[in-house]
């Protein structure tokens, strides 16, 4: 048991007959864990980008609401008054009239 242990620490299944078996699966090992790794940190990237975008949606949502609210306030009645009295236009005094047209029946 002790000289197996020597042996594995010494590396001599690297140099022995069958070695180029060991390599082989030495390579295949760390090919293997090279693509884990890509692929973790391709998935990291992909939540950082998910997060960067829903804050991103979160600041529009919040300029949606902010222009709404300017729309409306600009087409309440009173602030169109105010901007056409600056132009010299006023509200009529008398009020409007209904237009009846009666057609002729055939």
């Amino acid at each position: 048991m002790r000289k197996n242990l020597v042996d594995l620490l010494r590396g001599k299944f690297l140099v022995s007959g069958d070695a180029p078996k060991n390599w082989m699966f030495i390579i295949f090992i760390s090919i293997l864990a090279t693509v884990m790794i890509a692929s973790s940190h391709s998935a990291d990237r992909k939540v950082h980008q998910l997060a960067a975008l829903n804050e991103e949606i979160k600041e529009l949502k919040n300029e949606f609401v902010d222009m709404r609210s300017d729309v409306q306030r600009l087409k309440l009645e009173s602030t169109i008054g105010a901007t056409v009295e600056a132009k010299g236009l006023y509200p009529s005094e008398v009020p409007p009239r209904k237009i009846k047209v009666k057609s002729a029946k055939k």
